[in-house]
């Protein structure tokens, strides 16, 4: 199977139903249907190189972006925020954001670091990151995000929260952006984070 076909077969298998409750793997094991699958390095705002399975362990609010876009990513960033100011300080300690470049040409760990400063982003809990160049695609597809680069440098894209089990497999996703959260998103929330470690 070639990396393309394995990506879209567990990019199409990845969603579980809405409400369900996804079994913990033994340590070590990834299940079929796991985003952290896709092998993938992540340079962040640090500057640290991690692989893509490493985010394994909790659950994670993920999504991809790009730091010069002034319209749809500032208010992804809100949406994020507003997820967090609904949970109790126990859910925010157990849930992890990482924000995936879908610019690491001009996206370096100097511009990430200098957005979560300007976005007053918590790098302890929030990872800006960028992938290589060439596996920004297989990112986006193992994800279910599409995107186009337009003739001035900026990309259409879709604009999406994706819920992730600590195992990488998608419990849930919004469209909804900005400070108002949509109401069944955050409930799967704060069930993925409710107990656990």
């Amino acid at each position: 199977m070639t990396k393309m076909n394995s990506i879209a077969a567990f990019a199409l298998a990845a969603c579980l139903p809405c409400g369900a409750i996804a079994q913990p793997l033994k340590p070590g094991v990834l299940p079929s249907d796991s985003v952290y699958l896709l092998p993938l390095t992540l340079t962040d705002q640090d500057g640290i190189v991690h692989e893509w399975n490493s985010y394994r362990g909790k659950p994670r609010l993920v999504t991809m972006f790009y730091t010069s876009c002034q319209y749809i990513c500032p208010l992804i960033i809100d949406a994020g925020k507003a997820i967090e100011r609904s949970l109790t300080p126990a859910q925010l300690q157990r849930l992890g954001v990482v924000m995936i470049s879908l610019d690491p040409a001009r996206d370096s760990a100097t511009a990430l670091k200098e957005t979560a400063a300007k976005r007053r982003i918590d790098t302890a809990r929030w990872s800006l990151v960028a992938p290589p160049a060439a596996d920004v695609r297989a990112a986006a597809a193992v994800l279910g995000i599409r995107y186009r680069q337009l003739a001035d440098g900026d990309f259409n894209h879709t604009s999406v929260l994706i819920l992730l089990d600590p195992d990488g497999r998608v419990l849930a996703r919004t469209e909804q952006m900005g400070s108002n959260s949509d109401p069944g998103f955050l409930d799967a929330v704060r069930r993925a984070t409710d107990g656990g470690p």
